[in-house]
């Protein structure tokens, strides 16, 4: 998907909403658990219920992966039931890849023409030779591991070099490689108070921001700090919206938060004259 399309979507939806598929089968209802495939079959609720409210999608993949060869199949179905019924919803392969050379070309050949998601997360600590890899597909997105919003965080991100810290770097750096132009960036939503920095690197960039709602993230700082001139932001939600209820209305609930978020979402894009 371009990137066009997608502020298509946004500006008609009135939404930047991504909702996080970590599926955990402890926390899906009982009345799942003895299907054939209960990964799918929640998945495929929490989608059905949501597309209204949302513009992405993002399975994580060690949701999947935990589960072995069931998982995987769920991952599959999961995507063809994304590409087949909602092929205007960009996806987003949450696996955090990160190695070099022919690897890194596997790792991009199996979700961009396997699985045929829109993007992937991608680890830089490698540098360019672990990312451009994944440039090299149109159409295709990778997601740069830029501010996390874990406590380890600053073990790394933080550090400085010639007044310069190592994750607005990373940022200046990737924007030096083959087809930056193909670059988004993960921005952890608990960071806040460096969009404002990181949007005078990467002004025209889409920023992915996890962790709003059971992480704490605020959506209106990150609204307000980190939106460009065509939205350039897209705000994850994973528990907040998966687990609002463990019940037969699990779904229902879904719905009910992925609405409130997408009218908080519709005002901040008002203030700024996207829509």
């Amino acid at each position: 998907m371009t990137k066009d399309k997608l502020v298509d979507q946004i500006k008609k939806k009135q939404s930047f909403l991504c909702v996080g598929l970590d599926i955990d089968l402890n926390k899906i209802p009982e009345h799942l658990k003895g299907n054939e495939d209960p990964i799918f079959s929640f998945a495929k609720s929490i989608i059905d219920a949501t597309h209204q409210y949302a513009v992405a999608y993002k399975p994580n993949l060690a949701f999947f992966e935990s589960y072995g060869v069931q998982g995987w199949e769920a991952f599959q179905k999961v995507m063809e039931y994304l590409n087949s019924n909602f092929p205007d919803h960009f996806t987003i392969a949450d696996a955090k890849r990160g190695d070099i050379g022919n690897t890194a070309s596997r790792y991009a050949k199996a979700f961009f023409e396997t699985y045929n998601a829109d993007s992937v997360t991608v680890a830089p600590y490698m540098g360019k030779d672990a990312v451009e890899p994944f440039l090299k597909f149109e159409g295709k997105h990778a997601i740069l591991l830029a501010l996390t919003s874990n406590p380890g965080a600053s073990d790394f991100q933080f550090t400085k070099e010639n007044n310069e810290v190592l994750f607005q770097k990373v940022l200046r750096t990737s924007l030096t490689w083959t087809n930056a132009d193909r670059l988004m960036y993960v921005v952890g939503a608990t960071k806040a108070e460096a969009l404002t920095s990181i949007r005078k690197i990467v002004p025209d960039s889409f920023l992915l921001v996890p962790g709003v709602g059971a992480q704490g993230g605020n959506l209106a700082e990150v609204s307000r700090a980190g939106m460009n001139s065509q939205c350039g932001l897209l705000v994850n939600s994973s528990r907040g919206i998966l687990y609002c209820s463990q019940e037969t209305d699990f779904a229902e609930a879904a719905a009910l938060e992925a609405s409130r978020l997408q009218e908080e979402m519709a005002i901040y894009l008002n203030e700024k004259g996207i829509v």
